[in-house]
């Protein structure tokens, strides 16, 4: 059931499949925090634009702390996750540290938010 007035209010921002990553053969989740060489604008924008336009990257959030960025990446496997390090992320000179965190088993992950 689609609400036209919610998609128009920006209540509702689209409406997408929920695909098993295993089912097409992507096997390894990752979440990789980044730390930027310099906190700048400019830094900032060569990064966002780099991650927006990967398709292996799921999420790119910007976050407190000792890291700039949390990515959540999908790989078919971890030869592959490797692999997207080197070349996509070992290319941006922006880039200070990369340190990872493979997921080794999700027990769950919900798309829907607790609204009232």
């Amino acid at each position: 059931m689609r609400n036209p007035k919610l998609l128009q209010s920006s209540v509702i921002s689209g409406y997408s499949a929920q695909v098993n990553p295993q089912a097409v053969g992507l096997n390894a989740l990752v979440y990789v925090f980044v730390r930027l060489t310099e906190n700048s604008n400019d830094n900032a924008d060569v990064f966002e634009k780099a991650m927006s336009n990967l398709e292996q990257v799921l999420e790119c959030s910007v976050i407190t702390g000792a890291h700039d960025y949390l990515l959540k990446i999908i790989a078919s496997d971890l030869l592959s996750y490797e692999s997207f390090v080197k070349k996509s992320l070992g290319s941006l000179k922006c880039i200070a540290s990369v340190e990872s965190t493979v997921v080794l088993k999700q027990t769950f992950s919900k798309s829907t938010f607790p609204i009232k």
